[in-house]
């Protein structure tokens, strides 16, 4: 994750959208934000500062301030929590409610095949061999 700043010389909301547009239509581009005050561009994300300037280039004039790694927010640590070991109570309720399933899907759909039948060459000799 990168995090490039640019300073861009807008005059215009018109020209702030067509920016956006162009930056958010980036591949990698996370989140984008402008500030007008101080004309501004703050992009984050998997992106080249470079490619981002030649973008917008037909638009306005554009400065590169600095590019660096994004702050991520920081996370906060969680204790793992201590699996509790299954029952087998618990194994044949999650059997039956499988076997409930099947026995409802195969009556919804009667057609449900669950046999397969192979056949070999040996048995059929006109059957047709890839090698």
């Amino acid at each position: 994750m990168m995090k490039a700043v640019l300073k861009l010389d807008l005059h215009e909301d018109k020209d702030k959208k067509k920016a956006m547009r162009r930056v958010s239509g980036l591949p990698g581009v996370d989140s984008i934000s402008m500030d007008m005050k101080d004309k501004k561009l703050t992009v984050v994300g998997d992106i080249d500062a470079v490619c981002i300037v030649g973008k917008l280039r037909k638009i306005c004039h554009t400065d590169i301030i600095s590019v660096g790694p994004a702050k991520e927010p920081e996370k906060k640590k969680e204790e793992p929590k201590k699996a509790e070991p299954k029952k087998p109570e618990d194994d044949k309720k999650d059997k039956d409610a499988v076997a409930e399933l099947v026995k409802a899907y195969q009556a919804y759909n009667p057609y449900l095949t669950t046999h397969y039948h192979v056949r070999s060459v040996e048995e059929d000799p006109n059957a047709c061999v890839i090698s």
